[in-house]
């Protein structure tokens, strides 16, 4: 329970795309990415490298995320792809399905879309959430 994850994205930050940039077109990167800004497109790792991608409070990306690590805070339209861990903060709005191997999610992130477990057998288990009956 308390074990070392190993999973924890890295710290380091090689790229920053800052408030108020609009960004339109896909993004590919390696290492560390930090958004504030707005994404319009696609954002993914070079392949067979590990990425991280952190989502800021004020970000906003409308496109598919495949990474291997990816910290939300912001709003995502789109699926997020996750090879290792993903973590939703409290300001995490997200629609779209959610594909992870270690999900850390905090009290008021929000996702509207399937939660998809992947691990390395490749068989998927899908948690499927159920809206509360109207009162």
């Amino acid at each position: 329970m308390f074990g070392n994850k190993g999973s924890k994205p890295q710290n380091r930050i090689d790229c920053l795309i800052g408030a108020g940039t609009m960004i339109e077109g896909n993004i590919t990167f390696s290492g560390g990415l930090r958004i504030d800004g707005h994404v319009r497109g696609n954002v993914m790792a070079v392949d067979g490298k590990p990425g991280t991608l952190v989502l800021s409070e004020q970000a906003q990306i409308e496109g598919e995320i495949r990474v291997s690590h990816v910290v939300i805070n912001g709003t995502v339209v789109g699926p997020v792809h996750a090879a290792e861990y993903v973590e939703l903060q409290a300001k995490a709005n997200v629609t779209g399905d959610v594909y992870y191997k270690t999900l850390e999610m905090q009290l008021g992130a929000v996702i509207q879309g399937r939660l998809v477990y992947q691990n390395d057998a490749k068989s998927d288990k899908i948690v499927q959430l159920k809206p509360a009956a109207a009162e």
